[in-house]
């Protein structure tokens, strides 16, 4: 069955049996994992996930007229959660073994890897996060410090993630065409991570010194903070360098001290 995908909701539906092959082998399934499939669309993905026998397939898709599709074709398989992807809490579906695809709408994508990472719990019990990105928004995702692409996404992913891009995806893999480039990129989450207390706080930070990323870290240093000078000292930070000068870890270290100066 063929469904005309709705701008509104961004849908471009995988269609290149090559490229899904590679999504499933990268997800390396196994039959102890529970799955989840974000935006299975009309079900391509979602087949071939079935054929690696996974312990459990949730699937959550907000269109109406592909859950009946998902429903008649796949229901005694897996379950169907017929729910906004943004509004869905998802410390309720954490399980051990936990692998999490997702082909994203674009235009909602950063966010909903956003509210991934700051899902509580999701370290302990995620083994792979493999997600599909606009390609200028995964070179943002896993860019390094001194490169124009670095910013608040890569330093928000690479706090409690692994990222490593496998791969770029042409238009003509997809119906309709998106007028982007794509990339497929693995997240892993990390055991140990810097220990922050509040996201939010990163989130804040990182917004303060990327709003005016060609502005000396100098200006968003004082505005954060009243002993800026001391700090700046104490984190090695060189007033006059740029927010993108500035290292993953130097954004951690100066939101654990912004945490203590609040509280």
């Amino acid at each position: 069955m063929k469904f005309a995908p709705k701008k509104s909701l961004g849908q471009n539906f995988l269609v290149d049996d090559k490229i899904i092959n590679i999504i499933v082998e990268v997800g390396n399934i196994e039959k102890e994992d529970v799955i989840i499939e974000v935006g299975p669309g009309n079900g391509a993905l979602t087949k071939k996930i079935l054929e690696k026998r996974p312990k459990k397939l949730t699937v959550i898709e907000k269109d109406d007229r592909l859950i009946n599709f998902l429903t008649k074709n796949f229901s005694s398989k897996l379950q169907i959660i017929n729910k906004d992807m943004m509004r869905i809490t998802y410390e309720d579906y954490l399980e051990n073994n936990l692998i999490i695809f997702g082909n994203l709408p674009y235009n909602i994508s950063t966010q909903i890897l956003t509210k991934w990472i700051k899902t509580k719990g999701i370290e302990k019990f995620c083994k792979r996060l493999i997600l599909m990105f606009q390609k200028e928004v995964a070179d943002r995702i896993i860019a390094k410090e001194n490169t124009k692409n670095f910013g608040r996404i890569s330093i928000l992913s690479n706090w409690k993630m692994k990222v490593e891009k496998i791969i770029d995806i042409e238009p003509g893999s997809f119906n309709p065409k998106p007028k982007v480039e794509s990339s497929l990129l693995l997240f892993v989450p990390k055991k140990n991570y810097f220990e922050i207390k509040d996201p939010k706080n990163l989130e804040y930070i990182t917004n303060i010194f990327f709003s005016q990323r060609r502005k000396m870290v100098k200006k968003p240093m004082k505005y954060l903070f009243k002993n800026f000078n001391e700090i700046a000292k104490k984190l090695s930070i060189d007033l006059t360098q740029r927010p993108q000068n500035l290292d993953n870890l130097t954004y951690y270290r100066i939101c654990e001290i912004y945490e203590k100066s609040i509280n």
